[in-house]
């Protein structure tokens, strides 16, 4: 019984452990990071036309830079080219619609109801 109460707490000990380790790790700073991938909105949304589980399980989680022509805009997100929807952590100044940008971000998904590419973390290339 004893025994068993010990090897209890050593278990709950080592699920505490890992725990404080998981939530307390370095998030990834996406500004700082290379891009793995450079397109433009229109290239990588014809790769997923083609084939998007494919593309989507190729660039989940990259860090992908794309450009593109401002379709939507409003305080936390832009779309490009009616493709690429890029969320911001906070708000940037952003240009006005019909302007050609470039920017970086982590590709997060593909809305196949919508046909768009998410990315979040982005920042303004130029």
């Amino acid at each position: 019984m004893l025994m068993k109460k010990i090897i209890v707490v050593i278990v709950l000990v080592v699920i505490g452990i890992a725990s404080y380790f998981y939530v307390s790790k370095n998030h990834r700073n996406i500004a700082k990071e290379e891009a793995t991938y450079q397109f433009t909105a229109e290239e990588l949304a014809s790769q997923f036309a083609i084939n998007p589980d494919q593309s989507e399980s190729k660039y989940l989680n990259q860090v992908i830079e794309v450009s593109g022509t401002i379709s939507e805009a409003n305080e936390l997100e832009l779309v490009l080219d009616h493709a690429v929807v890029c969320l911001f952590q906070n708000s940037p100044n952003l240009p006005s619609k019909n302007k050609i940008l470039t920017l970086k971000g982590r590709f997060i998904g593909y809305d196949n109801l919508l046909e768009q590419l998410k990315l979040d973390q982005c920042i303004i290339i130029n």
